[in-house]
């Protein structure tokens, strides 16, 4: 479940983490940990997201877009790796909304 906490990043941004986080909270400890990080990571990705189309208006954003999508990509696949291997996996660079 906490490797699905991650992966579901991939499809469906913030919603999947949250829906996850909400249902395993009170259960497993574990896959509320992994749920709580992957949810803070899609969060930082939306505001990361955002800063670049404004810097799209300055034409650098263009250059950080896909950047920023293989970064999180990538990421996220050691997340998954990480979390099915029962290791505490923790994102760079994340800001800690959830907890």
């Amino acid at each position: 479940m906490a490797m699905l906490a991650h992966l579901l990043g991939l499809l469906t941004s913030f919603i999947g983490p949250l829906v996850l986080y909400m249902v395993k909270k009170d259960e497993a400890p574990y896959v509320r940990d992994q749920a709580a990080e992957a949810l803070n990571f899609q969060l930082t990705l939306i505001i990361a997201y955002f800063v670049c189309l404004v810097l799209a208006l300055a034409m650098i954003g263009f250059v950080l877009i896909p950047l920023l999508w293989v970064g999180s990509l990538i990421m996220t696949i050691m997340g998954a790796v990480a979390a099915n291997q029962g290791a505490n996996f923790r994102y760079a660079l994340n800001i800690r909304f959830v907890s």
